[in-house]
């Protein structure tokens, strides 16, 4: 069975019509600090359509929209529409997150899944450098390092900024 993986930022807009077009899809929603988020964001320089990553407010104020929309999606869709992950937790309990996400992708285990870095494949994705290194935990808080910097994000993030 041919399989497409689709991660693009903009998807969260579109949940509600992917599930509809497509009610066999398996949509894995992964959360994260809202704040390591934005910054992960912020410091990587996308192409067209993320332009709200370049500003600090409007990148706030865009994950503002984003977790609410999201709430949404939560609220109207059935609970098996897709599954939530902590990224904090795939990051700490990798086997086990990662057997959690095959499981619901009805895919089969494989001793490669924890080991990412060493398939050959190409990845055409912004974070392909990343795709190339073991799991790594100095992403989780790395948004500590800037906080004298990132007052304009705290606040259009508002209550936001306060959870994991």
């Amino acid at each position: 069975m041919r399989r497409i993986i689709d991660k693009m930022p903009q998807n969260f807009l579109a949940v509600g019509l992917i599930h509809l077009m497509l009610p066999n899809a398996k949509i894995i929603h992964i959360k994260r600090n809202p704040i390591d988020t934005c910054l992960s964001c912020f410091t990587q320089l996308f192409t067209v359509g993320q332009e709200h990553t370049y500003d600090l407010t409007e990148l706030g104020r865009y994950y503002v929209e984003y977790f609410r929309l999201m709430q949404h999606w939560c609220q109207v869709l059935p609970s098996d529409a897709w599954l939530e992950v902590d990224y904090e937790d795939l990051v700490a309990e990798q086997e086990t997150q990662t057997r959690r996400i095959l499981a619901y992708c009805e895919l089969e285990w494989h001793d490669a899944c924890i080991e990412p870095h060493k398939n050959k494949q190409a990845a055409r994705t912004a974070s392909r450098m990343q795709v190339r290194q073991p799991i790594y935990q100095s992403s989780m808080q790395r948004w500590r390092k800037y906080e004298r910097h990132l007052g304009p994000l705290l606040d259009a993030l508002g209550e936001l900024a306060h959870q994991r």
